[in-house]
């Protein structure tokens, strides 16, 4: 058993990944901006700190003495308004928690959760790690600089980066598109208006997500490396309506919203996961329509 330390861990992906690893037999310990409103199955216990409070940081890594870390904690929103918080968090915030854990003492593992977003537009394949980033928003470039500044510690931390691509499931905030759609459905609506139509995404169900992530953080081999966490399958926003439309039994009509058209929107993000498969073995268990019926049942 480790005691593993998660930020962010009220978030929606964090709240998977304690209910996880606490199943696994660890003892898990988050960190939260805020009190947490609603418990989470399986954590031991929690700390609030906000990410740009550096001594707060070390004063609770240093009562914690975690064996691991997943950080988790950032502005995830491509759209989010405030520009300011996406760097502050995103960068600084997590150049702090760095600190941080180097000043607590050793630790086996430090997950850093990246964002596939950093690739861009690539149109030419599915997208592994050694494909150059390229990326197009404001979110994209603080996850990339947020790498960078992990490589002033790869000396003295052991980091493994994960670049996640799109992912959902039950409980994500309706801020992201197949919430949203989903949402609409459970209410009955007949319409719905959505930004961009022509983009393809990669999606995964947010359960194989942070089994990889544990996975990775139980992987000695995953040191010093950086992975895609993907299902290695692009589905057009087209397909996943069609597959809501025939899962539900229930349709509705789609009209875009100019003032939801993202400029910078990456069209096209299709992941390679290769990489992860031949360090840890691990395959998804959800195809998507099983994660878009998981979603319209609850």
């Amino acid at each position: 058993m480790s005691r593993i330390l998660i930020t962010g861990v009220d978030g929606f992906t964090g709240r998977y990944l304690a209910t996880l690893l606490a199943a696994q037999g660890h003892e898990v310990i988050g960190i939260s901006h805020s009190a947490i409103a609603v418990p989470i199955e399986g954590l031991a216990s929690s700390h609030i700190c906000d990410l740009t409070d550096a001594q707060g940081l070390k004063e609770i890594l240093l009562t914690i003495q975690p064996d691991k870390v997943a950080h988790l904690a950032a502005i995830a929103f491509v759209a989010h308004g405030a520009i300011d918080d996406i760097y502050r968090t995103n960068i600084v915030g997590s150049r702090n928690l760095l600190e941080a854990v180097s000043f607590a003492g050793s630790v086996d593992a430090v997950l850093l959760a990246s964002s596939a977003n950093i690739y861009g537009n690539r149109v030419s394949g599915a997208i592994d790690e050694t494909v150059a980033p390229d990326p197009i928003n404001d979110y994209a470039v603080s996850k990339l600089a947020m790498e960078f500044v992990a490589r002033l510690y790869q000396n003295r931390l052991p980091i493994i980066i994960a670049r996640p691509f799109n992912y959902t499931g039950v409980g994500q905030s309706t801020n992201f598109v197949i919430p949203k759609i989903i949402d609409h459905v459970r209410r009955g609506a007949t319409t719905i208006e959505l930004g961009n139509l022509d983009v393809a995404r990669d999606f995964s169900d947010v359960r194989d997500v942070v089994f990889a992530y544990a996975a990775l953080l139980d992987d000695p081999d995953a040191v010093d490396q950086i992975f895609n966490i993907c299902s290695g399958k692009a589905q057009t926003l087209g397909d996943v309506i069609t597959m809501i439309k025939e899962i539900s039994g229930h349709d509705f009509k789609v009209t875009v919203n100019p003032a939801f058209v993202r400029q910078n929107e990456v069209k096209m993000l299709w992941g390679d996961r290769s990489k992860i498969e031949n360090v840890i073995g691990q395959r998804p268990s959800h195809e998507l329509r099983d994660t878009l019926a998981w979603m319209l049942e609850r």
